[in-house]
């Protein structure tokens, strides 16, 4: 029996936590996305917005849960993923990825297993939130 194998509603996966969210992260991923997006870059304007500082990429967010995911999920297990924005990430934030199970059930011939998902900062923030459904 693997550890996925004994999941069951209300089980918590070990949370990812990630590194202080650096100016050069933000430089990578918009290379690596494509998406060069001044807010993210350059702090000139994001000023000019009315912001203290520039922030990080929604999808990189996405991408850690994704990596959360992955750390327990071969990616070829995962049937449906999707999550919701809800704030900003600073730079030099440190977020938290987390997976709660909801449900464990047989669909389709598989057992599947649908979690919530949560990034988190060290204030309380929650920037995202959303579901994904594996199977087991």
């Amino acid at each position: 029996m693997t550890a996925v194998d004994s999941l069951t509603p209300g089980t918590e996966l070990p949370p990812l936590a990630i590194a202080p969210i650096s100016r050069t992260t933000l430089a990578l991923f918009a290379g690596a996305s494509g998406d060069h997006n001044p807010m993210h870059i350059d702090i000139d304007v994001a000023k000019s917005a009315g912001l203290p500082d520039v922030f990080a990429h929604g999808m990189l967010s996405m991408a850690y849960l994704g990596r959360l995911l992955t750390n327990w999920f071969a990616p070829e297990a995962i049937r449906s993923y999707g999550v919701r924005f809800g704030a900003i990430t600073p730079v030099l934030a440190t977020p938290t990825a987390t997976a709660t199970v909801v449900t464990v059930e047989e669909t389709d011939g598989e057992r599947r297993a649908t979690l919530d998902l949560t990034i988190t900062l060290a204030d309380g923030t929650v920037t995202l939130t959303g579901s994904a459904v594996v199977a087991l």
